[in-house]
């Protein structure tokens, strides 16, 4: 008799968490503020240097970092860009574990897609949604309501002060 083989379960579902915010700056001056001036919209609260932050950046182009810095020069990658499609499109990976620690390679990362549409010649609506968050495994449920909430919540709040 054949021996039966129990087809693998699939990853829980999680849902996408997005969120938006329209802003009076068109969709080029939105990518730059996102990608060139992370420290003015950054969380203060997301932060994975041990010491004193000291910087954000972002490498433009695909396979580009995102990171943060501290004050001895210790780097941590958030992630690497997948999309870079300046004015409209930026993917990301999102290098947390399930337990909002850093993990050190994109095999477990979600992603955070940024979509910047002009509604307007002046005003331009900003989509960012957390996606394929079952990837952070057993915690994924955590960071799932942690981050659904009502828009446009703390990130894209601060991103449009920035602006």
């Amino acid at each position: 008799m054949p021996e039966q083989t129990q087809a693998p379960t699939p990853p829980q579902t999680i849902p996408d968490v997005r969120k938006s915010v329209t802003v009076a700056a068109t969709p080029e001056h939105c990518f730059k503020v996102f990608t060139e001036r992370p420290a003015d919209w950054w969380p203060p609260s997301h932060i994975l240097v041990k010491k004193e932050r000291a910087g954000l950046a972002f490498e433009p182009g695909v396979g580009g970092r995102y990171y943060e810095w501290d004050v001895d020069g210790n780097e941590i990658a958030w992630g690497r860009v997948l999309e870079w499609d300046p004015p409209r499109r930026l993917v990301m990976t999102w290098r947390i574990d399930g337990h909002w620690q850093s993990i050190p390679d994109d095999e477990r990362a979600s992603e955070i897609e940024v979509d910047f549409t002009a509604v307007d010649a002046h005003t331009t609506k900003v989509e960012l949604a957390h996606v394929k968050l079952h990837r952070h495994g057993e915690g994924a449920q955590g960071i799932f309501k942690a981050l659904d909430g009502p828009s446009p919540g703390e990130t894209l709040e601060r991103f449009a002060r920035a602006i």
